[in-house]
Parts: C-alpha cells; sequence; structure tokens
C-alpha cells in the first residue's frame, strides 16, 4: 500500500510539475514573444474590455481584436496595422 501510494504521488508531480518546468523554460528562453499591446491595433480599445480579445492568424503572425469586427478593417489595409504592431514590438523590446 504505501509503495502504491508512492506511485501515485509520483505520477500526479510529474504530471502536474513538469510541464509548468518546460513552460518557464520556454519563458526564459524567449521562444515566445509576449504580444506587445494591450490595445486592438485597429480600434485602440483595451483588449478584454469588450470580452474576450479576437484572436488571427495573418501569415503566421498572431494579431489581437479588441472584437471580430475590427478584422475587415484590418484585412482591408494589413501592412498598416502590422507596422503598429512591429513599432510597438520595438519599443517593449528597448
Amino acid at each position: 500500500m504505501k509503495t502504491f501510494r508512492s506511485l501515485i504521488a509520483a505520477g500526479l508531480f510529474a504530471g502536474v510539475c513538469l510541464p509548468l518546468a518546460a513552460f518557464a523554460d520556454d519563458a526564459k528562453a524567449g521562444k515566445k514573444d509576449a504580444y506587445p499591446l494591450t490595445t486592438c491595433v485597429v480600434s485602440g480599445e483595451k483588449l478584454g474590455e469588450m470580452g474576450k480579445p479576437y484572436i488571427y492568424t495573418h501569415e503566421g503572425r498572431e494579431v489581437r481584436f479588441c472584437c471580430k469586427g475590427c478584422l475587415k478593417d484590418f484585412k482591408a489595409d494589413p501592412a498598416k496595422y502590422l507596422k503598429k504592431l512591429d513599432d510597438a514590438g520595438k519599443a517593449a523590446k528597448k
């Protein structure tokens, strides 16, 4: 019975702690850059104020909007909004 409890405890530890450790290593290594804006790239509204932000992937790049309605404006001129994202990313790295 003691061995059984030890196995269960080890399994729980591995199932919970090891994935968290891997996530922490990724964050330290900078593998996943933080999104540089706290506002919608189109409307300027604070992300999350209108519910969960709408996330769109444009040519492999994540873009976050305050709502799905902003996607239409983004698609009309993606270069304009991607420049805003690029500028915010450069400012965040400084």
